[in-house]
């Protein structure tokens, strides 16, 4: 009997190891506590054009964070900005964060929340794609693949000469 106890404790101890190895590595307990980066895209850009704007969406883990600056290679700066109409006036606002609530979405689009990319060091061509790193408060660096493309928005949001 003696034998049997250490080969039973030892299937316990593996199987309970495995329980655990299995629930840590679920999705959907990832999902939980990391937050989920997706769907991110920029226009095209035309020869010229000194900034253009990125758009996509953050699911906030298990804690809040705040999005709290970008960087690409594309350009010299990224900046999170804001967008509102104020009557027929469009009022474009850099802003120090962009905060993620514990389990909600929030989406950067045109006609609202995006990165912008200041200095553009060539055209976006579409078809093209590029890195993009975003830094998270609680999560840190965060880097995503941005396809250009010439989604539709809510709102045309001329990237041009770009002021504040």
């Amino acid at each position: 009997m003696t034998k049997q106890m250490p080969m039973q404790t030892s299937r316990r101890t593996l199987l309970a190891a495995a329980f655990f190895c299995a629930l840590a590595t679920s999705p959907t307990l990832h999902a939980q506590t990391a937050l989920k980066v997706e769907g991110a895209w920029a226009r095209p850009t035309v020869q010229g054009q000194a900034a253009g704007g990125g758009f996509l969406k953050i699911t906030g883990g298990g804690t809040a964070d705040k999005l709290v600056s970008a960087s690409a290679g594309v350009a010299k700066t990224v900046e999170l900005h804001t967008m509102a109409m104020d009557g027929d006036v469009m009022r474009m606002r850099q802003i120090d964060a962009i905060v993620v609530p514990a389990g909600q979405t929030v989406e950067l689009r045109p006609g609202g929340m995006h990165v912008m990319f200041m200095g553009l060091t060539n055209p976006l061509k579409n078809g093209d794609s590029f890195p993009l790193t975003l830094r998270f408060e609680k999560a840190g660096e965060v880097q995503v693949n941005v396809k250009v493309t010439p989604q539709a928005g809510p709102t045309a949001m001329p990237m041009g000469d770009h002021k504040h």
